[in-house]
């Protein structure tokens, strides 16, 4: 019997769990890491483990890749789908191909659907299945979205993603069930807590499997999926290639006043990591605000330009390795720099722009005011303040021209990403734009009044 320890470290923001297998010799294989490669690396270093091998399920769309930085830093093999030649070396598995890892075995199971490629693997100890690195295709209560390669693809994958549910549903009940998406990641629709799971808690409480037969699985999954940030449509290809080793943390490089103007005129976009609050009382003008909190990554990616520099301005109490290595997380590996002094410089050499805040109870003796809410279309469904309109914030960048002039609330769920709507409305030479310092359910509770349901 071989020994092993299996050590979930978990991205809260952009909703993925890498994992480390400490296979009980001094090494270990870490499954579908990201480029943020921090954690990892200290759990590692605290057991005192070398990372051998680098294993992926699929060409990640949500996040840059960590097993090239492994490969290049550590050593690390990689172990991968193959999809013919990469921008580095890579050992290309295909379905029932297996690969010794210490006394251990991993097994690869060919289960498309949330991407052509992808591979699960069977985790080993002789003969006995001791669990199953499901990636994108089996998660907690769902499954891998099949949206992301084509238009003409969704349908197909989502009949191939049946297919490799039922295949997996071949495992024995015990058996353990490790994905790589879970709540939080756009590409999946889970909303619960648990991150890990077996194949007979799956097979009894998984509502994509208690369905009848194909056709309802696929309409089912693909009514289960919200948006996704547009980013994930550029990431694979990174990824296929091999995105640029960065072995240490690239630096932050300190921009003056002057600097900063210069690189604005000459295109440059600044993005104010600011609490929302600090963003409001004073900023640099045509900055966009995107707090930095777990979801940075994501909104990064989202709203920010990736063909234009970017310049950061922060606290000084806001750790620089989370701002580069979250931008780095989704690709924007080289920043031009931050506001050195941050914002008390620009004060002290000219005039910031500041946006107001209201809270809930301004906004109830306002009755007639126009309301923005920018959370996503099932929480906008959920509950919502009577008479607020919904634009996502994702959509935003491309629509603020059906956006109505004259005063407007911008609101979501706590005011992060009202304070985001609010600078990209501002930039696009929008007036009297307040933000609400709390969500629908403050407003519920501190009026008394209902909320509405419905689109």
């Amino acid at each position: 019997m071989g020994w092993f320890d299996l050590i979930p470290v978990i991205d809260e923001g952009l909703g993925n769990s890498t994992y480390l297998l400490d296979i009980g010799d001094g090494r270990a294989v870490v499954v579908d890491p990201e480029r943020d490669l921090r954690q990892v690396r200290a759990v590692a270093h605290r057991r005192g483990l070398h990372i051998t091998w680098a294993v992926e399920t699929h060409l990640h769309a949500d996040f840059i890749s960590g097993v090239r930085e492994l490969a290049g830093v550590e050593g690390a093999s990689v172990l991968a789908p193959e999809i013919g030649p990469r921008g580095f070396q890579v050992t290309g598995l295909s379905d029932g191909d297996t690969v010794a890892v210490g006394a251990l075995t991993l097994q690869a199971i060919h289960t498309p659907g949330h991407s052509p490629e992808h591979l699960s693997y069977l985790l080993l100890d002789g003969e006995r299945v001791a669990g199953v690195f499901t990636g994108g295709s089996l998660m907690v209560g769902t499954a891998g979205r099949t949206d992301l390669i084509s238009p003409d693809q969704t349908v197909p994958l989502a009949r191939a993603q049946y297919h490799s549910l039922q295949r997996l549903m071949e495992l024995p009940d015990e058996t353990p069930v490790w994905p790589t998406h879970g709540a939080g990641s756009f590409c999946s629709s889970a909303t619960g807590g648990l991150r890990v799971s077996t194949i007979g808690q799956e097979r009894t409480t998984n509502p994509l499997l208690q369905v009848p037969d194909e056709d309802t699985f696929v309409d089912a999954l693909l009514g289960s999926l919200g948006t996704f940030p547009d980013y994930f449509l550029r990431l694979g290809a990174i990824n296929h290639h091999g995105p640029t080793v960065l072995g240490s943390t690239p630096p932050l490089e300190p921009l003056s006043v002057e600097q900063v103007r210069e690189l604005i005129d000459a295109d440059a976009q600044v993005v104010d990591v600011r609490e929302a609050a600090d963003f409001g009382a004073g900023h640099v003008p045509g900055s966009l605000s995107i707090t930095l909190r777990p979801v940075f990554s994501t909104w990064l990616g989202w709203l920010a330009d990736p063909d234009r520099p970017v310049i950061i301005v922060r606290d000084p109490d806001q750790d620089v390795e989370d701002v580069v290595w979250g931008a780095a997380n989704i690709g924007f590996d080289t920043l031009a720099g931050e506001l050195a002094g941050g914002m008390a410089a620009w004060t002290q050499a000219g005039q910031p722009t500041t946006t107001a805040l209201i809270d809930v109870r301004q906004l109830a003796d306002e009755p007639d005011v126009a309301v923005l809410d920018v959370r996503q279309g099932t929480e906008f469904t959920g509950g919502h303040v009577p008479g607020a309109r919904n634009l996502e914030l994702g959509a935003l960048p491309g629509r603020v021209t059906e956006v109505p002039g004259g005063p407007l609330v911008v609101m979501c769920g706590h005011g992060e990403r009202a304070m985001s709507a609010a600078s990209i409305l501002e930039h696009a030479g929008h007036s009297n734009v307040r933000v609400l310092s709390g969500g629908s359910d403050d407003w519920a509770a501190a009026t008394g009044r209902p909320l509405q349901a419905g689109a």
